[in-house]
């Protein structure tokens, strides 16, 4: 069928074009099925179908498939084709029956040209997700994924790395441990991820500072230079497949067990990573809520490391209460920022970080066993690991005299108070997140929380137990009304109740 050309200048992340649904019906095609376009350049595409966007005798084309055309002007031949591999290679996950090295890569290649539809990288989803993968399928995943895309080979090694598995507020620690570890003589290309349901990731943290979109090669450069990056992954074209399964599992809600470490591995292989720290925080309100399943994700990753030549620790740490006392970008930045100036913050803060960072110190080669935590804090103390972070600062295209108090926070500000004399014995971090979010964070910086009271402290009737952060008033206010509503942070008195024997008193 020879149809024109329509172009639609919307990015919808897969190769897709619209018929009309007389055209579909004389092709004998359906929505979800496939085309093949034969014109100066011969494509497969997913068909969706309209009454009325596209009139008959025209295929509308949405931009990943009009940027393969450059004279669009004239009519094409499009003629049905048949489903990809890969999709047969997703039934094969959805049957739980075992899939090959190659059915895989296929599988990676095919969602990195998003050849494939967003139900046909649902199923796939879903079926690891419920049916879990083998040792074998979660290496060739890894590795596909690391093949996919961009990759960094350093001529100096070790190259050094860190991952959290996330879930906890304010988790701001990359920002310490980098320079750190920097300042000790050792590579580490620190490659972060934006927030996607939390209040801000390590890449929109220090997008407060300095620029960090950089090509895979900018990426090595700087590292070269100045020992130590950090960076936003996405932007590299690192493990490009992993960004691609994201924007379709948020909206399912679920974060399939086997992918995600084969997204945490793909990232550090593609780096060429010869150590990595991963740290695990556990608790109720976490993504791992039990240290026996923080155990377990240990094993499963040191053993991936190990298929792919990389030595990984696992750091299993307290995940009930938010790092320090500040949620989103420009507090968080700013928290981070005054202890690497003058060693003043909250004890969590310093301690997470200078133990993460003692490890990395210790698999590098840079302390000695069991010493690491006391360079790393030596490292802080001394400015060291301060004049580091300028160095990234400026090599990233920053200002290097910025000082934390340079930082600016949202102008909109908002108090919860305690209603009773008490201590502090909860903290709900999924709703700290969540105010912090409809503050505004992490797109607007100065968005966020700050965080009074920790857990065991002692609270006066009237104190103030959080400041919530807004660059804009009408979303001050819905934090507000959410904050007051759910109440993140329980207060109570030692004597928690009161239970009354049987026998009463004469």
């Amino acid at each position: 069928m020879q149809l024109k050309l329509e172009h639609f200048n919307i990015k919808i992340g897969q190769h897709k074009v619209l018929l009309n649904v007389a055209d579909a019906r004389e092709l004998g095609v359906n929505p979800g099925d496939r085309v093949r376009i034969r014109g100066h350049q011969s494509l497969s595409a997913i068909v969706d179908t309209t009454d009325d966007m596209v009139p008959p005798g025209t295929l509308g084309l949405f931009h990943e498939v009009y940027e393969h055309f450059q004279d669009w002007d004239k009519p094409v031949e499009v003629v049905p084709a048949y489903r990809s591999k890969s999709v047969s290679v997703i039934k094969k996950f959805m049957d739980k029956k075992p899939a090959t090295q190659d059915e895989i890569k296929i599988l990676v290649n095919d969602i990195v040209e998003e050849n494939l539809s967003d139900i046909e990288l649902s199923a796939f989803i879903t079926s690891s997700y419920i049916h879990g993968m083998t040792d074998d399928e979660v290496e060739w995943l890894t590795r596909a994924m690391i093949e996919s895309g961009d990759t960094i080979e350093f001529d100096t090694h070790p190259i050094m790395d860190k991952h959290s598995i996330g879930g906890v507020p304010g988790n701001k620690i990359s920002l310490l441990v980098v320079p750190i570890v920097a300042a000790n003589g050792l590579l580490i290309p620190k490659t972060s991820s934006r927030a996607i349901t939390g209040a801000g990731g390590t890449a929109d943290l220090m997008e407060v500072l300095c620029p960090v979109e950089f090509s895979s090669q900018e990426v090595k450069e700087i590292t070269e230079k100045v020992g130590g990056a950090l960076v936003w992954g996405g932007a590299t074209n690192i493990a490009p497949a992993d960004d691609k399964l994201i924007r379709v599992e948020y909206p399912l809600s679920v974060d399939p067990y086997y992918q995600m470490l084969a997204s945490i591995m793909a990232k550090k292989g593609a780096i060429g990573a010869d150590n990595v720290v991963i740290d695990i925080p556990v608790g109720p309100s976490t993504k791992v809520p039990s240290v026996q399943e923080g155990q377990k994700l240990s094993r499963d990753l040191i053993n991936l490391g190990h298929r792919l030549g990389m030595n990984v620790e696992c750091a299993i740490t307290y995940g009930s209460s938010p790092i320090g006392r500040k949620v989103g970008p420009a507090l968080e930045v700013r928290e981070a920022m005054k202890v690497l100036e003058s060693m003043e913050g909250p004890n969590s803060l310093i301690e997470k970080s200078a133990a993460i960072a003692g490890i990395l110190l210790e698999m590098g080669g840079a302390a000695p066993r069991n010493r690491g935590k006391e360079i790393a804090l030596e490292t802080l103390r001394s400015g060291k690991a301060l004049e580091k972070m300028k160095q990234i600062i400026e090599t990233q295209g920053g200002d290097p005299n910025i000082k934390s108090d340079d930082v600016q926070v949202g102008q909109y500000t908002a108090d919860i108070f305690a209603s009773a004399d008490g201590y502090v014995i909860e903290f709900d971090n999924k709703w700290i997140i969540e105010i912090a979010r409809l503050a505004g964070a992490p797109n607007d910086k100065g968005a966020g929380v700050s965080i009074h009271k920790k857990m065991g402290e002692a609270v006066r009737k009237g104190d103030s137990i959080l400041t919530i952060y807004a660059e804009k008033e009408f979303k001050l206010e819905n934090a507000l009304t959410t904050a007051q509503r759910t109440n993140p942070i329980v207060v109570e008195g030692m004597l928690l109740r009161r239970v009354p024997g049987t026998y009463g008193f004469q």
